[in-house]
């Protein structure tokens, strides 16, 4: 081969290659999409393909890779392509090992991204405003944009990963649904973000977990507290009552992690009355 087509052809070869950074943002949007969903027609694979300069098939087939990566995919049969490369390995890692980290780090590269094709970037916005973000400025309004960047992602992780329904109940209305944390935000900074300490769960079950009026067993069956089976409610009765030892709909990707739950499991035990 001539040295001028050799040349060519390691060139091409380089500017093929993922890059970190798209490999970030393609990890990123893995999390946020449902696993029946990594289709190169998928609206949201289209939009982020075109950001990065990749086909939307090219990045269809880099997230069904990262499922080749997922314990929760592989454990139960299903497969991804099984081609991940060390690159690909790495972004995973990276990711668990600091999740919020990366998702401030792939939020700032998809404003890059934008701002380098002349878009406007936009900040996504909390589930819930109570206040408007205006009525701060300077650090205040950078320590508020970037919670809202890491609960942001931490929602879509975990209502992608349940398929946008409760775990337990079955609810998908998205009003009616909320990205619970096992283990609590203020007791487990590193997993605050891991979706694998997360369940998606309705708005009363959501409050109720939270209350520790319920928990889980290490493979998801439910186990009522000793105060909520000792209540009076009729509503709570119904609701609560025949849910006893059932198991939980478990999620495509990110299964609650069995120590978290343990944790939460042995919290409510230490709290009964």
């Amino acid at each position: 081969m001539p040295d001028a087509i050799k040349l060519s052809s390691r060139a091409s070869a380089r500017k093929n290659h993922w890059t970190s950074e798209q490999l970030k943002l393609a990890f990123a949007l893995y999390c946020r999409t449902p696993f029946g969903k990594l289709d190169s027609r998928n609206p949201q694979i289209v939009e982020l393909a075109k950001l990065i300069g990749r086909t939307s098939d090219a990045l269809a087939m880099k997230l069904v890779n990262f499922a080749s990566l997922d314990p929760s995919i592989t454990n139960t049969g299903r497969k991804g392509l099984g081609n991940a490369s060390a690159l690909d390995r790495k972004v995973w890692e990276e990711f668990h090992d600091d999740w919020g980290r990366l998702a401030l780090e792939c939020e700032q590269l998809r404003q890059k991204y934008l701002h380098n094709r002349g878009s406007k970037a936009e900040i996504p916005l909390a589930i819930e405003d109570d206040f408007a973000l205006t009525d701060y400025t300077g650090e205040t309004r950078k320590a508020i944009v970037q919670q809202r960047i890491k609960q942001d992602f931490f929602r879509r992780a975990v209502l992608a990963s349940y398929g946008g329904r409760c775990c337990v109940s079955g609810v998908s209305d998205p009003r009616f649904l909320v990205a619970s944390h096992i283990v609590p935000w203020r007791d487990d900074k590193a997993n605050r973000l891991n979706p694998g300490n997360g369940l998606c769960l309705s708005a009363i079950h959501d409050k109720a977990f939270d209350k520790y009026l319920f928990s889980l067993t290490d493979d998801g069956r439910i186990v009522l507290s000793d105060q909520l089976k000792a209540s009076k409610d009729e509503f709570l009765q119904k609701v609560f009552w025949p849910i006893e030892d059932q198991s939980i709909k478990l999620p495509d990707r990110f299964r609650p992690e069995p120590a978290l739950l343990r944790n939460h499991r042995e919290t409510m035990l230490r709290n009964q009355p």
